[in-house]
């Protein structure tokens, strides 16, 4: 019998296998360890935020890490240097294997808009988990932007003296203490859509363990 060919409107998607692997090696490691670093870091930082809160509020014991002050600045510290060193292997990776343009550009307002109509409708095509659309684009480069704002605003809560005019951009130290906040909750809500999106197409969670 012959084959159907395809219609425009039912492409034909092509063998995963042949194709390669979703995600290389390189990429999933980072992933993970970048995972472990931002859990780290926002249950330390939950901790360290409880010893001097400045809102009306403090996060349950059982949810932050370190069990007192010195103990969660040491655990933080050691999340910010695997965030830190393993960002820049990524950033760097990503640029000098062109992957950063291939997978996050083009993106444009037309087209978020465009992609997150169709999800919200419930019509947005997830069969080539090799292809991002547009919404994914623009949060992968906000959670980038984002990570980047918590290690800038981090260093002048680490080192004030020392980054004196980074602390000064910031609006100061205390100023710098809430962009900081504000950029971990951020980053929360990142992780919490992300998950919520990975229950509902788990085979991107299998394709980020096996690589497709």
């Amino acid at each position: 019998m012959m084959a159907t060919p395809a219609t425009p409107d039912a492409p034909a998607a092509p063998a995963a296998d042949s194709r390669g692997p979703v995600h290389p090696g390189w990429l999933r490691i980072m992933h993970w360890l970048n995972a472990l670093a931002v859990v780290i870091m926002v249950t330390s930082g939950w901790r360290i935020y409880n010893a001097a809160p400045f809102f009306d509020f403090t996060f349950p014991n059982g949810a932050t890490l370190g069990g007192w002050l010195g103990g969660a600045l040491q655990w933080h510290f050691a999340g910010m240097w695997l965030l830190l060193v393993n960002g820049l292997l990524y950033l760097g990776l990503n640029l000098t294997t062109g992957r950063l343009w291939r997978k996050f550009f083009p993106v444009g307002p037309r087209g978020v808009a465009r992609d997150l109509a169709a999800a919200l409708r419930g019509k947005l095509s997830h069969a080539d988990p090799r292809h991002y659309n547009q919404v994914q684009r623009l949060a992968y480069l906000f959670v980038i932007a984002d990570i980047t704002v918590l290690v800038l605003s981090g260093l002048v809560l680490w080192k004030s003296v020392q980054f004196d005019t980074l602390r000064t951009l910031l609006g100061g130290y205390e100023f710098a203490r809430r962009i900081h906040f504000f950029a971990m909750a951020l980053l929360v809500a990142f992780v919490a859509v992300h998950l919520v999106m990975v229950a509902l197409v788990p085979r991107s969670l299998i394709a980020m363990i096996r690589g497709k």
